[in-house]
């Protein structure tokens, strides 16, 4: 009997560590799966998921750059925090039909609660305006975040950003605001700076003003890697007293989807560790 058949899909996608980490969720919870990664071409997002479906492919993670298409796909069969984010990460088959979610928000939130940041009421700065801003959104106006302001190198896109959210988010106290990255300052400081950005694929910093953190700030950058990323470096040349990169909300994001697919939910910090210490190994 073929164990339940499940993959990661974009491109490229030789580089993800999904496949590893879901054979340790794997391992952990008893739930027996193989998981593969699926390459796609630019053009065949559709195609490939209908073959891996004709194949008893019963759910994906979806990374760059086929989140948007994978929304598209589900049509009106998607989570609250997905049409918030107007992009899907996770697909299930239901029903005789996909359904999507979008679980990268709840993987930041999870790990910032597992660094011990606090964000009732805190003030957060959103660096970064594209699909990775967006889909955190919500996850972090419903953690109680007071303010949210959210800048970009085209502060345009930033206050498009926040208007559109405005008008589809569920109702909440947190303020959202925009402007460029050179209207991030805000007297006292923010409580969270989160580098939504990919500046750090390119090992580079966004161009941020200094005097942003207050104290005990946290920056937080998406991106992970070996060393500290050029934003964490910037971040502690700013005075953020604590720096973390993106490695825990790759982890929390991937719990997510196994708990979307087989109703348990894992403990992500085995395969956190584990990671990291791969990491560090390739350094």
């Amino acid at each position: 009997m073929s164990l339940p058949r499940y993959a990661v899909i974009g491109n490229p996608i030789a580089h993800s560590r999904s496949p590893q980490i879901h054979a340790m969720f794997s391992a952990q919870t008893g739930r027996p799966l193989q998981y593969e990664r699926l390459l796609a071409p630019l053009d065949g997002f559709a195609p490939t998921v209908q073959a891996f479906r004709e194949a008893a492919g019963l759910g994906l993670n979806v990374t760059v750059p086929f989140k948007q298409e994978a929304r598209a796909l589900v049509a009106d069969r998607l989570s609250t925090r997905a049409r918030l984010a107007g992009a899907v990460n996770t697909l299930w088959l239901a029903d005789g039909a996909w359904h999507g979610d979008n679980t990268d928000g709840v993987g930041l939130v999870s790990d910032l609660a597992r660094l011990g940041v606090d964000l009732r009421d805190a003030r957060v700065l959103l660096v970064g305006a594209g699909g990775a801003a967006r889909g955190v959104l919500q996850p972090l106006a419903e953690a109680g975040c007071a303010r949210i302001h959210i800048v970009n190198r085209t502060a345009s896109r930033a206050a498009e950003l926040a208007r559109v959210w405005a008008a589809a988010a569920l109702p909440g106290p947190t303020r959202v605001s925009a402007g460029g990255l050179d209207e991030a300052a805000t007297p006292g400081g923010w409580n969270v700076v989160i580098n939504a950005t990919a500046s750090g694929l390119q090992d580079a910093a966004p161009r941020l003003p200094g005097g942003l953190y207050a104290a005990g700030a946290m920056a937080y950058d998406m991106v992970y890697g070996s060393r500290p990323t050029p934003f964490m470096r910037q971040a502690e040349a700013d005075g953020a007293a604590r720096r973390a990169d993106g490695l825990g909300m790759l982890v929390g994001q991937a719990a997510e989807s196994f708990h979307l697919w087989h109703g348990v939910r894992p403990d992500p910090s085995p395969a956190l560790v584990t990671l990291r210490a791969a990491l560090l190994a390739e350094a």
